[in-house]
């Protein structure tokens, strides 16, 4: 019986905001509260202006923090995010934020973005893989690539690829350098047979949530990819996927709604008395960011390592999604980048 209450614990602790927050299993607990002090420390979070991620950009200004860039595309929402963060602190967290707008799914602007970055710091301690394109039917980008692997798996990939340098180089003065990369527990409805195997194989319309699922899912194998390759000759570099649970976000509220204009009801209307906010819904990716000295794991909220589906484990399926990567990014920006020296670097 005690293991049915404990998987009861975690599975409530892991997905549901309120009380379920304070019933996570012994060994798995971490609050807000217990994030370390960030001073002199400078974050990098994509999506940081709304939802989990300017949960994240507060908490980290919260602590002190010395820097956050944000990448997002949105600029109102970056706007609200400024009032609220001088509402709640002052001017000075303000002005300790810097707005970079930024479309994942343009890979050329990516590769823009991070150049400014690295022009305005000598150092990355935090990078928070976060924007990513919810449960949505079938789109391709204008690069031809279905958007969901666009956004939350190459565009993620190619940014992490262009400030590695500078991740480096902060490790390599002794300090500890995280990268935590949002996944979900919906990575399990990814197909079985995903092999990540080719363009036409990307490109397949599977439904929305498959789709999503198999984008999340590429998030833990990248994770877990670097995991292996960098960390294994950058000790003091940490790279985690996480999962944040059911959370109040634009993603949940509206987005739901463009697959699902009246079942998605449920979701937006029928579970809001149990969602987490942005607060709780960012304690994973919190832990993972600023906390934990493990990598190469799958967070589940509030600190709970899981092993996550098969397919997550699959070292091969790693390397075949890395593989593809670094084709269809060679392929697609080859005149923008690879022809001016500036090829996409795994690790």
């Amino acid at each position: 019986m005690s293991g049915v209450v404990k998987q009861a614990q975690t599975t409530i602790s892991q997905n549901l905001g309120g009380l379920g927050q304070k019933i996570a299993p012994d060994g798995a607990k971490f609050s807000l509260d217990d994030v370390p002090d960030q001073s002199g420390k400078v974050a990098v979070i994509t999506g940081g202006s709304e939802g989990i991620g300017y949960g994240a950009t507060w908490t980290l200004l919260s602590k002190n923090i010395s820097k956050v860039f944000i990448l997002s595309v949105n600029e109102d929402t970056v706007k609200s995010c400024k009032q609220t963060i001088q509402e709640d602190m002052d001017e000075d967290m303000v002005n300790r934020t810097v707005w970079i707008r930024c479309d994942l799914s343009d890979w050329k602007r990516v590769t823009e973005a991070a150049s400014e970055i690295r022009k305005q710091t000598d150092r990355i301690d935090i990078l928070i893989n976060n924007s990513a394109r919810g449960i949505m039917t079938y789109q391709l980008t204008d690069m031809g690539i279905d958007r969901h692997m666009a956004v939350n798996h190459f565009g993620h990939v190619i940014l992490t690829s262009h400030l590695l340098p500078l991740l480096k180089q902060t490790a390599s003065q002794g300090h500890k350098v995280r990268i935590s990369n949002q996944a979900s527990n919906a990575h399990e409805m990814a197909p079985k047979d995903t092999a990540f195997a080719s363009v036409d194989e990307l490109n397949q319309d599977l439904g929305p949530m498959p789709q999503y699922g198999r984008a999340k899912l590429a998030n833990i194998l990248y994770s877990r990819y670097l995991a292996r390759h960098l960390t294994s000759s950058h000790p003091n570099i940490l790279i985690n996927a996480t999962h944040p649970g059911v959370v109040e976000t634009k993603m949940s509220k509206q987005d739901i709604h463009e697959p699902y204009p009246k079942a998605g009801y449920a979701m937006s209307e029928g579970l809001a008395p149990f969602k987490k906010d942005q607060f709780e819904g960012c304690v994973s990716t919190m832990y993972a960011a600023t906390s934990t000295e493990k990598s190469g794991e799958y967070v589940c909220p509030p600190a709970d390592a899981e092993t996550g589906s098969p397919l997550a484990q699959d070292e091969g399926l790693q390397e075949q999604l890395m593989k593809l990567t670094r084709e269809v990014v060679t392929e697609k920006t080859r005149s923008e980048s690879v022809e001016k020296g500036c090829p996409m670097t795994d690790y």
